[in-house]
């Protein structure tokens, strides 16, 4: 592959691009991705964490192509170009990404029952992108269906997404550096030049598996730590809150190209902030994340395994007007949030990574996650439960959560339903 320049990385050192890649980062479309942050919010807790969906996509980029060298060294691609096509789809599998990245993926799914997927594929499909792939020679259509995991080969789409992917080797590291955490030490180098392909499936050699073992705990403990945080997600409930009540007056979800390649972190913060009057309630959650004045936690439980619970939004709703009664305060101001992840990595199908294929020697087998030492134990959903108030009805809604929830805090909510006791 001829390369035509290379870009300075403090995660990867150096990234070279070809010349359409160049033309793609150069775009506006692509650009618009250093306009919004990877994290959200997590900057007012981690102040460094203000690195964007822009370095992380050429991260991925350079990862998919280390990938994609290793399998073409090793027979599994037969040509060059389809080194290429992975590293331009990783480069584009974030492109649809709205403002405050996966936090208005909620928006999206409370108002309009979309993704960033679904529309990453329009402005792959629809915008400057798709003359830019056709003018080099690659197929748009082709590209788009590899950026989000519906190659009929499989194994290209692992590397694109997935827990052996070029996308969780990149975001791990990269976010790791940005707020400082310690937690997301991998040694990605291994885990790539351990890549084998079996039955169409993605492989690692038995060599890697501590590594692989690593990156997974890695990930788990920096959901619990920076993704999960309290003071980050206090932070996101209160944007998020902003953006679903203020969707009506401002169209955040107006999913057209030209009004959607529009939206960044602070044009639709700015935009928050000068709501009032039928719209107050916006206003003062976005100007209060905005001057840093956030909701307090006055509860939470730590939901995995067998003690998760079912919890509808509707269940969520009725918990905080139930707790915002007991309290006397306004029921505007009592949140109920659950911050639901799985502890293993999402397959391209949208299923949690169950097992891995390993090649030891000749033998080729699937291994359970449960016989890697240590991941048996995360394995599953989680779900952090929390209670948030504003400080000046901080000591109204704690005693309210004892009457409601009792000592223990156990929750049985369902199809909207709450028993508390």
């Amino acid at each position: 592959m001829d390369f035509a320049g290379e870009i300075t990385d403090p995660v990867h050192k150096y990234i070279r691009f070809s010349q359409v890649e160049k033309q793609l980062i150069d775009s506006p479309a692509f650009q618009r991705l250093r306009r919004i942050r990877q994290l959200a919010g997590a900057h007012l807790v981690y102040p460094s964490a203000q690195h964007s969906r822009f370095e992380h996509s050429l991260g991925a980029m350079h990862i998919a192509g280390l990938a994609g060298e290793t399998l073409l060294g090793k027979g599994y691609i037969d040509h060059a170009d389809v080194v290429q096509d992975l590293r331009l789809a990783a480069l584009l599998h974030d492109i649809g990404h709205g403002p405050f990245s996966h936090l208005f993926e909620e928006v999206l799914e409370y108002n309009c029952n979309t993704s960033h997927e679904e529309l990453g594929k329009k402005i792959i499909i629809q915008s400057e992108i798709a003359d830019i792939l056709e003018r080099y020679g690659s197929s748009a259509h082709q590209i788009c269906r590899l950026s989000f995991g519906q190659s009929k080969v499989n194994f290209m789409n692992e590397i694109i997404s997935g827990g052996l992917s070029a996308d969780i080797m990149d975001y791990l590291p990269r976010d790791g550096l940005f707020t400082g955490a310690e937690y997301a030490k991998l040694d990605y180098h291994r885990l790539v030049s351990s890549l084998e392909v079996s039955k169409n499936r993605l492989a690692i050699n038995r060599s890697a598996l501590n590594s692989l073992e690593s990156m997974l705990i890695s990930r788990y403990e920096m959901f619990k730590a920076v993704y999960f945080h309290k003071t980050v997600r206090s932070a996101e409930v209160m944007l998020l809150r902003s953006m679903i009540a203020a969707d009506e007056v401002l169209g955040l979800t107006d999913t057209s190209l030209q009004k959607y390649l529009m939206l960044t972190d602070e044009a639709t913060l700015e935009r928050l902030c000068t709501l009032s009057g039928r719209y107050a309630f916006s206003g003062k959650m976005a100007r209060d994340y905005r001057d840093r004045k956030l909701l307090k936690s006055v509860y939470e439980k730590f939901l995995h395994k067998r003690d998760r619970q079912r919890m509808d939004k509707k269940a969520l709703e009725a918990l905080a007007s139930h707790i915002a009664r007991v309290a006397d305060v306004d029921s505007n101001y009592v949140f109920v949030d659950v911050s639901r992840a799985p502890s293993m990595p999402l397959t391209p199908s949208k299923e949690e990574m169950y097992s891995v294929l390993v090649v030891d020697k000749d033998r080729v087998y699937e291994m359970p996650m449960s016989e890697i030492p240590l991941v048996e134990s995360i394995s599953g959903f989680f779900d952090m439960l929390r209670v948030y108030t504003t400080a000046e009805n901080r000591e109204k809604v704690e005693r309210a959560i004892k009457k409601v929830l009792g000592d223990q805090g156990i929750l049985n909510m369902g199809a909207g339903k709450i028993h508390a006791g």
